[in-house]
């Protein structure tokens, strides 16, 4: 869990908060001052899990930051804390972190046929503290951002999910068989909407999908 100086209390009215450009979370009501210093809090909390995100991927830099989130005006970051240990007094705790945002993607279809894809809602780091896993909370906060979102988990990209993500979503969402990719995302099998009477699938696209299903399997 990542326990920090100062009380959070006031940042985490509900389990859930989710934060935006503007480094406020989404239940925030004050003046001027006061978004001043909820904003430093909140960039010192996103910073720390971003950093915890990192070591758990084994990655050399942070893919969140509270500097590349405030950059950023098409990515939201949503943070879970552990309210009942806040109010038994027992630690300012925050648990998971979990941030989308939406790109322009060129990806490959089932027929491995290149497809632009503007505005592809995609999955950009989730991180769920090694203590809290499997009870729960990583569900939670998935669901949470799901509803909100009102994103389909089939519909979404991933980018760079470790072995854990994958098996996240195969355990929950029944995610499993992989569309290869070139690059970096990984997307399943329901990403895209064909009319199948009119697919005709050659010999040329199937070898190409072989080749890059090799980086999955």
């Amino acid at each position: 869990m990542a326990v920090f100086k100062f009380d959070i209390r006031s940042l985490f009215p509900q389990p859930i908060v989710k934060v935006d450009s503007s480094l406020l979370p989404h239940t925030f009501h004050g003046n001027r001052r006061q978004a001043l210093e909820v904003t430093a809090k909140m960039s010192a909390i996103i910073d720390h899990l971003g950093q915890l995100s990192a070591i758990a991927q084994k990655l050399n830099i942070p893919i969140t930051t509270a500097q590349k989130l405030r950059k950023s005006d098409n990515q939201i970051v949503y943070l879970m804390a552990d309210l009942a240990e806040l109010n038994s007094g027992r630690g300012d705790e925050v648990v998971g972190l979990l941030k989308i945002g939406m790109k322009d993607l060129y990806l490959f279809d089932e027929l491995g046929q290149s497809r632009k894809v503007d505005n592809a809602p995609c999955i950009l780091d989730f991180y769920v503290h090694d203590k809290r896993q499997r009870s729960g909370l990583g569900k939670k906060l998935f669901q949470t951002m799901l509803s909100e979102e009102k994103w389909e988990p089939v519909k979404c990209s991933v980018d760079r999910p470790s072995e854990k993500l994958l098996g996240f979503l195969k355990k929950h969402y029944g995610l499993e068989h992989v569309i290869p990719q070139a690059n970096h995302f990984v997307l399943y099998d329901g990403f895209f909407e064909h009319d199948k009477a009119n697919e005709q699938p050659h010999e040329m696209t199937r070898s190409r999908r072989m080749l890059m299903a090799n980086r999955y399997f």
